[in-house]
């Protein structure tokens, strides 16, 4: 294996590049558009793919690192994909592969197309909710993120993100957890006020999001959605380097 360059690390494209099948809400949640609180109630009908979002995030970067799929091919049974499945995520998430080491995916142009055509096969494949939880890097949202904690995040996602090609953040809030989960960085625009990242949410399969850091502020914000109600948040790059 060898380290991401500039030169080796592809473009990574939303609609070729992330999963057509979401990651599915535990609960349904409103909030309060004059307090901001929250309100939550069960989902209904109950979900069936849930509590791994941080195997979706690092399993997007696996296929991005280690697969090549090739749509001049002709697709293959079932049982032949199972096995290519199992190995792009056996692969080192961190770093990626020489493009002659790629597994070969025949029959579809990326993941998206793969992905809506092989639902139940990759999320049979891809890891349990353990995997989610079970992370080296969790161990850092119990300390407090201090200003200039975040100021050397932004820093670090800065740096990170043109030499790996995506980089992997966990989203959090601590000691009350109104947020805990994990998308892609893709992208970024560069301003005198901000950083804006462009994202892939799992959550969200339908359209990229934005992840801000405010320079001013020394902050990072995520706006509203289905299951946040938007506002300030702690970031942390997982899958990189040690000890995240």
């Amino acid at each position: 294996m060898m380290a991401p360059t500039e030169q080796s690390v592809r473009t990574f494209q939303f609609e070729r590049d992330t999963f057509a099948f979401p990651h599915e809400l535990v609960w349904q949640y409103q909030f309060d558009p004059v307090t901001g609180a929250m309100t939550t109630f069960n989902s209904d009908p109950p979900p069936t793919y849930y509590h791994r979002c941080f195997v979706m995030v690092r399993s997007t970067r696996q296929f991005f690192y280690h697969a090549r799929f090739a749509p001049e091919q002709p697709a293959a049974k079932p049982e032949v994909y199972r096995q290519l499945i199992r190995e792009v995520v056996s692969r080192n998430p961190r770093r990626t592969g020489a493009d002659t080491e790629r597994v070969v995916v025949p029959g579809y142009d990326g993941l998206r197309s793969f992905s809506r055509a092989h639902e139940p096969l990759l999320k049979a494949e891809m890891g349990g909710p353990w995997q989610s939880y079970f992370l080296r890097s969790h161990w850092r949202m119990i300390f407090p993120m201090m200003p200039w904690h975040r100021e050397k995040m932004a820093k670090k996602l800065q740096q990170s993100l043109p030499k790996r090609g995506l980089s992997l953040v966990h989203l959090f809030r601590f000691p009350r957890i109104t947020i805990n989960h994990g998308i892609v960085l893709y992208g970024l625009t560069e301003s005198e006020q901000s950083l804006e990242f462009e994202a892939y949410d799992p959550n969200i399969p339908e359209h990229p999001v934005k992840l801000v850091y405010e320079r001013n502020r020394r902050v990072f914000t995520f706006a509203p959605s289905r299951y946040w109600g938007g506002g300030g948040l702690s970031v942390v790059e997982i899958f990189c380097d040690w000890p995240y």
